[in-house]
Order: C-alpha cells, then sequence, then structure tokens
C-alpha cells in the first residue's frame, strides 16, 4: 500500500453548475493533495490502452463529504476541529476501478469515518473513498466502456 498525504478543505470553491444549485442544502469536504498522481495513473492508462481521459475538475482530490447536514452547528464544529488539517490515505495502485465513464483508485483512510460520525453522517460514504483519475468523454465513452468490458471478459 502506498501513502497520498492531503489537507482537507471544507465548502471548497463551487466549479460547477450542480454544486452551485445544490450549495444550500448540501455541504462538500474534500481532502486535496497539490501532486498530479491523477495525471501519472492516466498516462499508464494511455499507455496500456491507448485510452486519453479528462482531467478531474477539482484535480487530484478525495471528496468525504458531499451529504445532506442535519445538523449545521455539528458541521461548523467539525470544520473548526478539521479545516486543513492533514489525512493520510492509503491505496493500492492496483486497484485502479471504472464503470465505463469514469476512471478512480480506491483509497483507505480510517479517521474519515471518526469525521462523518463527528458530522453526525454515517461513517461510510454512499461512493466508496477513492481518487478520481478521470474520466471518459463522447469522443472516447466507447473505447471506455470497451476496455471495460475486455478486462472484466479477461479479468485483467
Amino acid at each position: 500500500m502506498l501513502e497520498l498525504k492531503t489537507k482537507i478543505i471544507f465548502d471548497p470553491i463551487d466549479l460547477t453548475n450542480k454544486h452551485k444549485s445544490q450549495s444550500s442544502w448540501k455541504r462538500v469536504v474534500t481532502c486535496q493533495t497539490d501532486c498530479d498522481i491523477h495525471e501519472y495513473y492516466a498516462w499508464f492508462l494511455n499507455k496500456r490502452f491507448n485510452l486519453k481521459l479528462n482531467k478531474p475538475i477539482r484535480k487530484a482530490h478525495i471528496t468525504i463529504v458531499n451529504d445532506k447536514i442535519a445538523d449545521y452547528e455539528l458541521y461548523k464544529m467539525a470544520k473548526s476541529l478539521f479545516h486543513k488539517k492533514e489525512l493520510v490515505f492509503k491505496f493500492d495502485p492496483a486497484e485502479i476501478r471504472t464503470n465505463g465513464e469514469h476512471w478512480w483508485i480506491k483509497v483507505y483512510c480510517d479517521d474519515v469515518a471518526n469525521i462523518r460520525t463527528v458530522m453526525g453522517l454515517d461513517p461510510k460514504p454512499f461512493f466508496n473513498l477513492h481518487l478520481t483519475i478521470g474520466y471518459a468523454n463522447e469522443k472516447n465513452i466507447a473505447h471506455s466502456e470497451y476496455i471495460l468490458e475486455t478486462i472484466t471478459r479477461y479479468n485483467l
């Protein structure tokens, strides 16, 4: 397992229309890193499968909260405790996953469950913890889906 150091960021800047439209009721907490690890693994996918992925909008990050918060006071308390603190994730580079469109690496960090619990949330997020590598667009989605099918068929 490798380690990835990140910084916890509460309420990152709204970069998408969806995020802006949901910002009145949904709270977001990400763990950001200054490295280009997503580009590193995207390069491997390009070399192995000739698949060029679009970069994630927020660069290399892990979303730990993307939820409706019932108790805003708990959220503010958690923000005062954890904002800009360091969090270390572990990952196995062999655990690259895809749904055909998005590509990611599974990551692990026991501290995330504690942070979510402090905010009154389920300790385990709906979508497992992951570092997004990139996504296929309309020009290469068919190729990306073909790669998923091939990987599944031949257990690569």
